[in-house]
């Protein structure tokens, strides 16, 4: 692969992001990743590089469009050809809908969801002189289709993402830009040997997901060969949403 094929991946200072720099770092691309976390984007930048692997940290705030602007400006340094973008940056506030303010609703749907817009408009930009286009995938949740008490901001940030998803991709098709989403359940980043057995067996796969079952359906959709899927979303959830669940 060409060394100067860059991706761009937000929140990638932690969880499924830190995941997903590591693994297109090691699959040859060069990875340009933002986070709001100074310190942990750093320590990664560093733990990374010390591996010999091409990634660059950038503390930004991806719902701010100078930001973003800057952000993808860094990206195409040096020559660099944008080729992947994965908006995965997201935040919730799990709170009732009788005391959730204003600005707790903004906050959440700033950083999830307008972030998706203004990340994925700037990294067009650059992609659209590509010979091949480029892929964007965006992180939605199987909260999109389903939900637990107190989750609407989340729920609708979610939400919103598939459906601006498959308006990108008409939107950017000219371009030869293909634009999907993912639609994670239930990942878990930290503490997978905790879990217990009745948590694995809600799956029809019989285990709680991994950050690399994101990895690899990221690899799906960005795979430069693959270009017939745009406009979709995949769920990775093991079939829980499938599953149906009586109390006994």
């Amino acid at each position: 692969m060409n060394e100067k094929k860059a991706a761009v991946i937000t929140g990638g200072a932690g969880g499924i992001g830190k995941e997903l720099v590591k693994a297109y770092a090691e699959k040859g691309y060069d990875v340009l990743f933002a986070d709001i976390l100074h310190e942990q984007g750093g320590q990664l930048q560093k733990e990374l590089s010390a591996s010999g692997l091409q990634v660059r940290f950038v503390h930004a705030d991806i719902s701010d469009e100078e930001d973003v602007k800057r952000l993808m400006d860094e990206a195409v340094k040096d020559g660099r050809s944008l080729s992947v973008l994965i908006n995965n940056a997201g935040k919730s506030a799990w709170k009732s809908p009788y005391d959730l303010t204003a600005d707790e609703w903004d906050d959440v749907l700033n950083t999830n969801l307008k972030s998706v817009f203004l990340c994925s408009r700037e990294a067009a930009k650059k992609m659209r002189g590509n010979e091949n286009g480029g892929a964007i995938v965006n992180m939605a949740s199987t909260r999109a289709f389903m939900s637990e008490p107190n989750s609407e901001a989340y729920a609708a940030s979610k939400g919103g993402i598939i459906a601006l998803t498959h308006a990108l991709a008409a939107s950017l098709s000219k371009d030869s830009i293909v634009v999907n989403s993912i639609a994670p359940g239930w990942i878990e980043t930290e503490h997978y040997e905790d879990l217990r057995k009745k948590d694995h067996e809600q799956h029809f796969s019989n285990r709680v997901g991994r950050p690399l079952d994101i990895v690899k359906a990221c690899f799906f959709l960005t795979d430069p060969d693959n270009r017939f899927v745009t406009g979709t979303n995949i769920t990775v959830d093991g079939g829980m949403t499938k599953k149906m669940m009586y109390e006994e």
